[in-house]
């Protein structure tokens, strides 16, 4: 069969889920992109772009793509030319978190909801974000004055489902590279924004370096707008801790540093999955993680009690912990780098072509 995914905003875990999925797919998938910036005018306006840029939607058994961009928009445009449609929900603006200063703008989270009321299938990447979704829908809806659509509720819960994202690695097993004597290594290999929340971890790890305990630190990830403060200060805080700052574009050389990490921490206020962390457990980082994001579904139950922090407080007793006795986890880091092997591309890729021949089928 022949699919076609629109991806608006084609960085970060967007990127990686649509690149995945084309690659993986028994499927010939065709991919069509804008780069990631000005998701807001992306969300309103890339569904004009793609209309345009389309030359023939009849060669096409089913189309995929991404919250940020408004199929509603897209599906009146092209009509009955459109084939049938599923949308896949990495986040959505009713739940998402909002920037300092920033007041809600509910045409984003009307968009969302427009856009899987025009979609034959929706798929959300966790089933904590599938909750997060429906639990704020009967109040987003009660905000309107009068004549609230409550029928939507149930419409849409009739065809949305939950398929957690594939990760760009071997689904078997590889020996990890084992502790090479130096301070233990911290990554940070998140999105340099806000809603990651940088200044609770560099906090964290004051309070580690406080008590005298010695760490290096990797700080990885994206920035996709002008560096933020947090991140200034702690380069001159942390000096010569800090083995690399700044996005890694080189892909062996990013899996290098996870190789090297010993730990891997989320501090992040929104997380409906979280790849940057299974790839890094993966690669033989311990993770810390918030028990309040969708990570209890991502680690194995048996090993909550060790990686899962409920406070700060608690973040930064487990670092110590780890930190000062990391020895003491390695059996845990080789029982916990096995089980993300659930996660890789080629374990879920079954589970995805059934549900892309479904919704072809579904016309």
């Amino acid at each position: 069969m022949k699919f076609l995914v629109l991806e608006p905003f084609f960085g970060g875990s967007h990127r990686n889920f649509a690149e995945g999925l084309v690659a993986h797919s028994r499927h010939d998938i065709d991919l069509l992109t804008l780069p990631a910036r000005s998701w807001k005018w992306r969300m309103r306006g890339a569904a004009l772009h793609f209309v345009k840029t389309i030359s023939n939607l009849d060669v096409y058994d089913g189309l995929i793509t991404t919250d940020l961009m408004s199929l509603s928009d897209f599906k009146a445009l092209t009509g009955s030319a459109s084939p049938p449609a599923l949308v896949y929900f990495h986040e959505n603006q009713l739940t998402y978190p909002l920037a300092p200063g920033e007041a809600m703008d509910f045409h984003f989270g009307f968009t969302d909801i427009t856009s899987a009321l025009a979609a034959d299938r929706i798929r959300f990447n966790s089933h904590t974000h599938f909750d997060a979704f429906f639990n704020a829908l009967p109040g987003f809806l009660n905000m309107m004055p009068d004549y609230r659509p409550l029928w939507i509720i149930e419409s849409l819960r009739s065809k949305a489902g939950v398929l957690y994202p594939g990760c760009d690695f071997p689904a078997k097993a590889q020996p990890l590279q084992p502790p090479d004597g130096q301070p233990p290594l911290i990554i940070w290999n998140h999105r340099w924004e806000f809603d990651k929340d940088p200044e609770t971890f560099f906090a964290a790890l004051d309070a580690v370096a406080g008590h005298g305990v010695a760490f290096r630190l990797a700080l990885l990830g994206e920035n996709f707008q002008a560096v933020p403060k947090a991140f200034i200060a702690a380069r001159k805080r942390f000096g010569d801790r800090i083995v690399c700052y700044g996005y890694e574009s080189s892909r062996r050389q990013y899996i290098d540093w996870l190789r090297q990490g010993a730990i891997v921490i989320s501090t992040a206020v929104q997380e409906n999955f979280g790849i940057s962390i299974v790839e890094a457990v993966r690669y033989g980082c311990l993770p810390l993680v918030p028990q309040r994001l969708a990570y209890p579904e991502v680690i194995p139950e048996a090993l909550h009690s060790k990686f899962l922090y409920h406070s700060q407080e608690n973040l930064i007793d487990k670092l110590l912990l780890l930190l000062t006795d990391y020895q003491a986890f390695l059996s845990d880091r080789t029982q916990i780098a096995e089980a993300m092997g659930a996660y890789a591309w080629e374990s879920l890729i079954p589970a995805y072509d059934q549900e892309i021949e479904q919704l072809a089928n579904s016309a």
